[in-house]
């Protein structure tokens, strides 16, 4: 080997040492340097088994009515108006309608007339009948011929059966009245029930038509209860089997951000709902304890809901972000008279779980401090840790 080469391998060697005790120092450097983390001390308190929809569920009205007349004419009265308050009979709106009047009119008088025909009949079929009556007293006496008596007879049943005919007529006439009300009742647009009117999509003097089937329209009034009002809300098809009606609910409301309100499970429906690219629910509905308590609450309103399905009181809980794939956590095990600790991975027995947090049954007790900063790199059993803060 010349001397250049021996020049190049002491020079190659030298590197290698360099290199080698950088590594070193890094290596030492980065084992000895405590991750941070943020701990939490576990505490006793309540744990609550709850359900809650997949999407936003919606506020809606216990009676709502989309109203149009059954037939088309023009507007000739239209006394409802957006934001009022009617009574279940209440007229909303009127076609014209005069020509039906007076069809009724005239119904009611061919009825009148009719009833006193029948009446008039049937006064003579008894007179009629008295008069057969005397007659056949008298045949038996030997007073009276057979001939009048016979007579006297047939009158009174002819009679009758005018009577008869007439009682009939009456009762055609009668019915023709209810049919010319029936006619004039399709012109007007009556409340079903008490209610508010949301919306008047009419004009007086307007002329409106019935919709064609199947093809939408918008309603002539938009009629809501607001006195009554529930959520409505879709529960994955996965936990539906564990709910239950009278189950205990809070409700949250877009429109009241940070407020909770109470209410109960009054309706599970008795089927699937299956949407396309959606997932498979089944449709919960919630009443409010108190809707009254809520000012300004509206049909439409989007919702979330909580359903409790159980509650345990006064048992350790771990926060549920702490908790690792296997039920187990991270425990800070400080070192005496130090700033910082070991984690040390431990092992519980869950009971009752929610996305916030797990009972502890075994295995954890009340002031022990766990991670939750569980996904921070290096944040793992054995790992030295200095902790970040603890979290109330």
């Amino acid at each position: 080997m010349g001397r250049t080469d021996r020049r190049h391998t002491r020079r190659l060697l030298v590197l290698l040492l360099l290199l080698s005790a950088a590594a070193a120092g890094l290596w030492t450097t980065t084992r000895t340097q405590p991750v941070t983390v943020v701990l939490r001390a576990l505490e006793r308190g309540a744990v609550e088994a709850i359900v809650a929809n997949t999407r936003a569920g919606t506020v809606k009205a216990c009676s709502r009515a989309r109203l149009a007349p059954s037939t088309g004419g023009w507007i000739v009265h239209l006394p409802a108006r957006r934001g009022e308050r009617v009574k279940a009979g209440e007229v909303l709106l009127e076609l014209w309608n005069d020509d039906l009047r007076a069809a009724l009119t005239l119904a009611e008088s061919e009825a009148v007339a009719a009833a006193a025909r029948a009446d008039e009949a049937c006064t003579t079929a008894e007179v009629a009948a008295r008069e057969a009556e005397r007659s056949a007293k008298l045949l038996r006496q030997g007073v009276a011929s057979e001939e009048l008596t016979d007579r006297a007879v047939g009158e009174a049943g002819a009679r009758r059966a005018g009577c008869a005919a007439a009682q009939a007529t009456a009762q055609v006439s009668a019915a023709r009245i209810a049919v010319a009300r029936a006619n004039l009742k399709r012109t007007l647009l009556l409340a079903p029930f008490a209610g508010t009117v949301a919306e008047v999509n009419a004009e007086l003097g307007e002329f409106v038509t019935p919709s064609p089937v199947g093809v939408p329209t918008l309603p002539a009034v938009d009629l809501v209860d607001l006195e009554c009002l529930y959520v409505s809300a879709p529960i994955d098809e996965v936990d539906a089997p564990s709910l239950r009606l009278g189950m205990p609910v809070r409700v949250s409301l877009d429109a009241y951000p940070g407020r909770q309100f109470p209410g109960t499970v009054r309706r599970i429906a008795a089927y699937v709902l299956d949407r396309e690219k959606q997932a498979r629910t089944v449709e919960v509905e919630v009443d409010l304890a108190d809707p009254g308590a809520i000012p300004g609450l509206l049909p439409g309103y989007s919702a979330d809901v909580e359903v409790v399905l159980a509650v345990r009181e006064a048992v350790v809980r771990v926060p549920t972000e702490a908790v690792i794939e296997g039920q187990r956590v991270l425990v800070y095990r400080p070192h005496p008279g130090r700033t910082r600790g070991t984690l040390e991975e431990v092992t519980f027995e869950p009971g009752l779980s929610s996305w916030e947090y797990t009972e502890a049954v075994s295995g954890l007790e009340e002031g022990t401090r766990v991670v939750v900063s569980i996904d921070r790199e290096g944040v793992a059993s054995g790992a030295l840790a200095e902790p970040q803060r603890d979290l109330p």
